[in-house]
């Protein structure tokens, strides 16, 4: 009992990092229409512009700074380069960003280098929270998923007037230019909210997790699953999409059954146990491609996503 109440708290926290990141990059698309494969590279600004600040100006600072320098690249990104393509259409657009998204990893490794580098948890904040069966749960993991912006982002969009522009330069670009809103200034302003989330998610996740030129790899492919899950554009979906698959694989990899040991509750585990191959596979293992199947599975039901709007 004990373990399957960490592993819901773990697949909490996890869902609610891919939401930081995934945030952004919804609503990019769901305003701009651009795919931005560059996102996740985001994230992985954001913990290096940290790890580079957190000696001069301190941990919390850094954390601070660092999502503020990811959003004035991501505005600069969309100002000067993704806006002269943008009336190209989106196979510029994907080139575009998929492009920067190299230049951005292998500058990273011209300055750092191509492994880890020490990016680390304050030892004021390295303590337990708790203790749930003898093991001792960390307070930064729960710190982590309570600076999730879904309720923020929420209330920004829907209860206040910058929320309004925003979505009517979504719906009504045109009518909105017509009542005197700057659209391409709005447009830009998402890009470099969107990115800086993503750096925001990269600058506390990376001092947990290890902070390596690979991390938007890692990363990157798993939000497009979120994305794709939830539904293009749309936040709830990706709220959604997110606990789902955080809470599913993370109770995967502690299960460590096979398709062998559900067949012996009826007597047939031997049969099964001889059969091998995807009998005798555990479930553990499977744990990294479960996402993947439950994007197949949404997309063969309901190509939309979970909440995304149908065509």
């Amino acid at each position: 009992m004990d373990q399957l109440i960490v592993s819901l708290m773990n697949g909490i926290v996890y869902g609610l990092l891919l939401f930081m990141v995934s945030a952004g990059l919804t609503l990019i698309f769901g305003m701009m229409g651009v795919l931005n494969f560059a996102h996740a590279s985001f994230y992985m600004l954001g913990a290096y512009f940290a790890y580079t600040l957190q000696g001069t100006i301190g941990f919390w600072a850094a954390v601070i700074a660092a999502p503020i320098l990811v959003g004035l690249i991501g505005v600069v990104v969309e100002r000067f380069f993704l806006r002269r393509v943008h009336h190209h259409g989106h196979a510029h657009e994907l080139l575009l960003t998929f492009g920067l998204s190299f230049i951005i990893a292998e500058t990273i490794k011209l300055f750092f280098g191509n492994f880890p580098v020490d990016y680390r948890i304050p030892p004021t904040l390295d303590v337990p929270a708790f203790a749930i069966g003898g093991a001792q749960y960390p307070a930064y993991r729960l710190l982590m998923g309570a600076i999730a912006m879904f309720v923020a982002i929420y209330l920004l969009l829907t209860r206040t007037r910058v929320g309004i522009v925003v979505r009517s330069a979504i719906y009504k670009p045109r009518m909105a230019e017509a009542l005197g809103h700057n659209v391409p200034l709005v447009f830009m302003g998402v890009f470099g909210v969107g990115a800086g989330l993503a750096g925001l998610a990269g600058a506390v996740a990376g001092a947990f997790y290890t902070t390596n030129p690979n991390m938007a790899l890692e990363l990157g492919v798993m939000v497009f699953v979120v994305v794709v899950v939830g539904g293009l554009g749309s936040l709830g979906g990706a709220m959604l999409a997110s606990l789902l698959i955080g809470v599913i694989t993370s109770l995967a990899v502690g299960i460590d059954r096979s398709l062998a040991d559900l067949f012996a509750l009826v007597g047939a585990g031997d049969w099964a146990r001889g059969v091998g191959g995807l009998m005798t596979l555990k479930l553990s293992s499977l744990s990294a491609t479960i996402p993947f199947a439950l994007m197949l599975l949404i997309l063969l039901v309901r190509p939309s996503g979970l909440m995304g709007e149908k065509n």
